[in-house]
């Protein structure tokens, strides 16, 4: 079971990643490869794992580790601004 914190402090950049993740995963059921994450923000790909390496090492997510597609979002999708500006209403858990 995971534990959404209401309160997480995160940059811009990093609010960017895990609008992208979480709209992702609504979208297609499961969440991105880094692949995918480095072809929309056109960045490299050491780019993208240093992102997520950060992303969990903060607590915004989890991964299992060995498991592709293993991202899980630990912050409330509410707490994502972005999702406001696409109309996304966060009324399902992914």
């Amino acid at each position: 079971m995971s534990q959404k914190s209401g309160a997480a402090h995160f940059t811009e950049k990093q609010g960017h990643y895990l609008a992208f993740i979480y709209t992702y995963s609504y979208m297609f059921g499961r969440p991105p490869a880094e692949t995918d994450m480095q072809r929309h923000f056109g960045v490299s790909p050491p780019s993208v794992h240093q992102m997520i390496v950060t992303l969990e090492r903060n607590g915004l997510i989890r991964r299992q580790s060995g498991a592709p597609r293993s991202i899980e979002i630990l912050v409330l999708p509410e707490n994502l601004p972005i999702l406001d500006w696409l109309g996304i209403k966060p009324s399902k858990p992914l």
